[in-house]
């Protein structure tokens, strides 16, 4: 969801930016479409960050085994 967050920022800013061409007043078109690009690859830098830690990551199983030497015990101890 990030990566394709990071695109869609990306690509409403570069409109904003770029292709509009219209007055409001009180706000700048462009720069609010320069706001967006910018949030948009922030955002598409944190979320290949985030896969890659998540593919480093290793999983340990602990298995605790027991012979019947130690369960002996265990109930000659009780």
């Amino acid at each position: 969801m990030g990566i394709g967050l990071g695109i869609l920022l990306l690509v409403l800013g570069a409109i904003l930016a770029f292709a509009v061409e219209m007055n409001v007043s009180g706000i700048e078109l462009s720069t609010i479409g320069y706001i967006l690009m910018a949030a948009g690859a922030l955002s598409l830098i944190l979320s290949l960050v985030m896969n890659t830690q998540r593919t480093n990551t290793t999983h340990r199983e602990v298995v605790d085994r027991h012979t019947d030497a130690d369960v002996r015990r265990r109930d000659e101890s009780l």
